[in-house]
C-alpha cells in the first residue's frame, strides 16, 4: 500500500495558475513513476502528465505547454504546476503510482489513488 494525499486544488480564475501536491507515505518514493489524472462530473478519469523515477515526463495534448510536473523525493512528494487554467480544467486531480504496463497513458497501468482535490476553474 501507497497511501497518497493530493492538496492544493481551490477556486481560480481562467488564465490563472494553481499549484497542487501529492505526498506520499510508506514505500520508497524515489523508485516510484508517478502520475496525475482527472476526472470531471459524468466523465472518465483520464490521464493529464507523469514523471518516471528518472524524470521524463509524459503530457497529455490538453494540457501541454500549460502544465507541467515535479518531484522532491527527499519530501516523498510529486508537483502539478497548473498554468493558464481553461474552465474545461475543472475537475478533482488525482494522483497515482505507476505499477505496471508499459504505457504512461493508461489508467490501467496505475494503482493506489488519493481522495483527489477538487479544481474549479471560472470562466
Amino acid at each position: 500500500q501507497v497511501p497518497l494525499a493530493e492538496s492544493g486544488g481551490g477556486l481560480v480564475q481562467a488564465g490563472g495558475s494553481l499549484r497542487l501536491s501529492c505526498a506520499a507515505s510508506g514505500g520508497t518514493f524515489s523508485r516510484y513513476d508517478m502520475g496525475w489524472f482527472r476526472q470531471a462530473p459524468g466523465k472518465e478519469r483520464e490521464f493529464v502528465i507523469a514523471i518516471t523515477r528518472g524524470g521524463i515526463i509524459f503530457y497529455a495534448n490538453s494540457v501541454k505547454g500549460r502544465f507541467t510536473i515535479s518531484r522532491d523525493n527527499a519530501k516523498n512528494t510529486v508537483y502539478l504546476q497548473m498554468n493558464s487554467l481553461k474552465p474545461e480544467d475543472t475537475a478533482v486531480y488525482y494522483c497515482s503510482v505507476k505499477v505496471s504496463g508499459a504505457s504512461y497513458y493508461s489508467r490501467n497501468n496505475y494503482d493506489y489513488w488519493g481522495q483527489g482535490t477538487q479544481v474549479t476553474v471560472s470562466s
